[in-house]
Formats: structure tokens, sequence, C-alpha cells
């Protein structure tokens, strides 16, 4: 009796340990599948063709557990399960929504994209609640959008704080769609890259950090990339009179930042420029904006991290294409030296300004960059900017509005937008406009409008068209997609790097054209 109790307590013993190394060795992967909404009650699930390889390997047992475990699985939520595989100690299992969905003309997005997007993230997020580091993720029919969903999900700014989230590796579950895959991986890091940027405070990125960190990013393409750090002696030689007058306040010395990507075999075709607003923290200057709130604008170089991140990407992407990255880089802070309101500067074309509202900086920087562009030859210009409050009051965090003088350029953008679901919305470049920025009592120009508040997005970019002689030229005001609440569901709350893809596909589809 004593020889047996000893012989089963070994044996039981045994079964628990290699148990416990199965579930220890198994434990170290997760599977995010995916699963669509029933069209009629009586209908059966309907799986991606990964769910139901999957549920086939295990004898239907995930169809059957999906059936009791609940009601069927709506648009971006997810159930778990576990001990399924035995290479899987946990399965997400994520709603889709409807199949066959395609682009939506109202919502001037694919729904299909944005479904698998959503649905992705919160099954990869689910999976890092249990601290698993390796996840592989149903490409769900698109592998571009299903690694977006992933890599955009999973991000979470905690390089400062002591405890920091689970570290997840995410990967393509099969390999039938490897090179979209890997094409997402890259989209979505770039948009991460402006997160970064955006996110971190403004003593960690200074204009001369934000230029280094630009120029490390980029320093594997150094065959095909040139760059630039402009120190504050080129831009007085260059007479960027704008820029100064608003870096002059600060302690933190400028940059123009000058990025030299080459692509198309042709060196010398025409490149498409990218400006990007770059002040790397917004006080208001003398015209001091309100203290709360005022930490978050360490992101007022929204512009230059979007624009930064996506030449980064297109680099990374090898896109046949030649682009050329401006970012002036300063902070707007008050000192004895700063600008007062009604100083008169002098931008790089010549043209007078008068500062009634030193808060109104962004316009400045950039009317000397947009003139610096056209020295390019551009085949187009196109800038972003966090510039306005106005423009968040107009459409929020639900697309970015563009400006432009072009209907070729603005359906170029819009395209690339309904493929990125990061949207954009073209606004009005009336001359209604250019009348309020262009009577003023001591200059050219003023950087505020005649009539104040009115329609504010709207004089800002009329007094930034003031600088522009390109025929293809676009203004991106970017403020009012600046930051995530929970308006978009695959991204967690804080900044959000838009539109950094829509950019980055810009770019893509304009390479593909003579």
């Amino acid at each position: 009796m004593i020889l047996h109790h000893i012989s089963r307590k070994a044996l039981v013993s045994g079964v628990r340990g290699l148990n416990r190394r199965l579930f220890s060795a198994s434990r170290r992967k997760g599977l995010v599948l995916g699963v669509y909404e029933k069209e009629k009650d009586d209908d059966g699930l309907v799986f991606t063709e990964a769910a139901a390889s999957f549920d086939s390997s295990v004898s239907g047992k995930l169809r059957e557990l999906l059936s009791v475990s609940g009601p069927p699985l709506k648009l971006g939520k997810s159930r778990v399960f576990y001990g399924l595989h035995q290479d899987f100690a946990s399965v997400a299992v994520v709603g889709l929504g409807k199949k066959g969905v395609g682009v939506c003309g109202k919502e001037n997005w694919d729904n299909c994209k944005e479904n698998i997007r959503a649905a992705v993230s919160a099954g990869c997020r689910q999976l890092q609640d249990l601290e698993i580091p390796q996840v592989e993720v149903d490409p769900c029919g698109d592998g571009q959008s299903a690694a977006e969903g992933a890599v955009l999900g999973l991000f979470e700014y905690d390089e400062l704080k002591s405890k920091k989230k689970f570290p997840v590796t995410p990967q393509l579950h099969g390999s039938a769609d490897t090179a979209a895959w890997e094409k997402g991986v890259l989209y979505a890091e770039g948009q991460n890259l402006a997160r970064r940027l955006m996110e971190a405070p403004a003593n960690y990125v200074t204009p001369t950090v934000f230029a280094e960190a630009i120029e490390q990013k980029l320093s594997p393409f150094s065959d095909r990339v040139i760059i630039h750090k402009r120190p504050q002696s080129w831009i007085e030689s260059e007479q960027m009179g704008a820029f100064l007058s608003v870096s002059k306040g600060s302690e933190e010395p400028p940059v123009f930042l000058e990025l030299h990507y080459t692509g198309s075999p042709d060196s010398s075709q025409a490149p498409l420029v990218l400006v990007g607003k770059g002040i790397t923290f917004d006080s208001g200057g003398i015209s001091l904006k309100p203290s709360s709130g005022m930490d978050a604008m360490r992101a007022d170089m929204g512009g230059a991290a979007t624009v930064c991140s996506a030449i980064v990407t297109a680099a990374a992407l090898k896109l046949p294409i030649n682009i050329i990255g401006l970012a002036p880089l300063c902070e707007n802070m008050p000192s004895g030296k700063a600008n007062k309101p009604g100083d008169v500067v002098r931008a790089k074309n010549g043209k007078t300004i008068q500062v009634d509202n030193t808060d109104a900086e962004g316009r400045l920087i950039l009317a000397d960059a947009l003139c610096y562009a056209h020295s390019f030859n551009p085949r187009a210009v196109v800038n972003a900017a966090t510039l306005t409050g106005a423009m968040d009051v107009a459409l929020g965090s639900a697309a970015a509005g563009v400006f432009t003088n072009s209907n070729w350029l603005w359906e170029q953008l819009h395209k690339a937008s309904v493929i990125t679901g990061d949207r954009v919305w073209r606004m009005p470049l009336f001359q209604h406009y250019t009348k309020q920025v262009t009577e003023s009592a001591l200059a050219d120009l003023n950087n505020i409008g005649k009539y104040s508040r009115s329609g504010g997005a709207c004089t800002a970019a009329a007094f930034l068209r003031e600088f522009v002689t390109a025929n293809h030229w676009a203004h991106l005001d970017i403020a009012g997609v600046m930051t995530n609440k929970d308006e978009v569901p695959y991204l967690r709350k804080g900044m959000s790097g838009r539109p950094t893809r829509t950019l980055i596909e810009f770019a893509a589809v304009l390479a593909t054209e003579p």
C-alpha cells in the first residue's frame, strides 16, 4: 500500500510537471482570430479562412464554445478561450462586423479595413492584459489592416514610467499575406514614431533633439537620404525673419531640418515637398495661453512629427519617388526678447507681417518654410500643422482639414485617406478670407483675421497662401486630430500621430504615377 501510494504520487507529480512545462511553453503564444456577424439569425457562424482552419484543427471546439459562451460577437468585441490548442494557451476571437462591406461613401473610408483594425487591436490588447509576449494575428483577408490594428493598438507611451505595459510582439498567423502584413507594420510604426515624438515632454524633445531623433531613424537609409540640420546662422542667411521672430523668445536654439529622400531612379524628378510645423512647445508667447491644458502644447510639433515620420516610412518602403521634408523647429516662449503684439517682421519673400497675436506663431514659421520650398521646383507642396483651435471646433477629431488650390491634389489626398481610414475634409480658400489678413494697419499682412475668431482656420490658411506660388499646394490643419480620447478605437488615449499613414499612402500612390 505504501509503495502504491508513493508511485501514484510520483505519477501525479510527473503529469503535473509535464502539464506545467507544456503550459509554460504554450503560454508564451496567443492567437487572434476573426469572426463575422451573422447575416440572419438562423445562419451559422461565419469564420475567416484562418479561423475556420483553426476550428477544424480543434475538431470544431471553437465553434462550439462560441455558440455556448454568450451572444454573437459584435464588431470590435472579443472573447478569450483557454487551452483549446497546445500551441496557443489563449485564443482571442474578435468580431469583424458584417462580411463583404467596403468603401462607404457617407463615411469616406473603407468599412472593411477599419473594422479589421478595430477588431485586431481589441484582441491584441486582451492578450496583452494576460501578459502573453507573442501574439499571432489572423490577417482577416487584409494583412496590412490587421498589422496596422495590432501595432497601433498595442502602442502606449510609457518610456518615463517605472511601471510599463507588458511588451507584446504581434506576428502574422500563417504565410499567405506576408508582404501586406510587413507593409502594414511599417505604416503603423511610422505613425507610432510620430506619436512618440508628440507625446514626449518638451524638455526631452527640444528642436535639437527632434532633429537628432529623425537623423537617427533615417541612418539605415543613408544611401538614399541626405539630412541637413540648419543652424540659426543659416536661417539668418536665408532671411527667414518670420521664423526667427518666433524662435528668439526661447533659450533653445532653432533648427531648420531639411530631409532629402531620393527614391526615384531619375534623381532629377521633381520632388514632392512636405513641410511640417515644428513648435516643440507653444506657450503662446507674450499672448500667453491659459495654463489649463498647456502641457498638451508639447505636441505642437505634430506637423513636423507626421511629415518626418512619413519620410522615414517612405525610405523603409523604398518608394520610387523623390521627397523633400522641411521642418522649422523652435519653441514659442515669452521673454524679454520675444515678439510683442503689434511688432512687424519681414518674411523670406519680403512681405511684412504685423504680429497682433504671438500665439498665432505657426503660420509665421511656415511662411518662411513655404517660401523656401519653392526653390526645389516641386511637383507638389503639402504642409501639415496643428495650426488653429478653430479647426478643432469645425471638424473635431473626425478629419484633418485640407485647404488647397489644386483639385488634383485634393483628390489624391482624399483617395489616400479613404484607404487609411485617417480622413481628410476639404475646406474653403475664398478671397473672403484673404481680405481679412491683407488689410493690416502697419504691414502687408496681419497674422490674425480682422474679425478675430470668425473662420479662424480659414483665415490662417489664407495667410499661408500669401507665401505660395506653386500650382499644387495643400495645407493640412491637423489641430483637431492631434489627440485621441476614445474616438479611434485602435488608438489608445494620448497623442495620435495623425495623419501620418495618410501622408505615406499619398506618397506611395504618387510614386506610381508618371
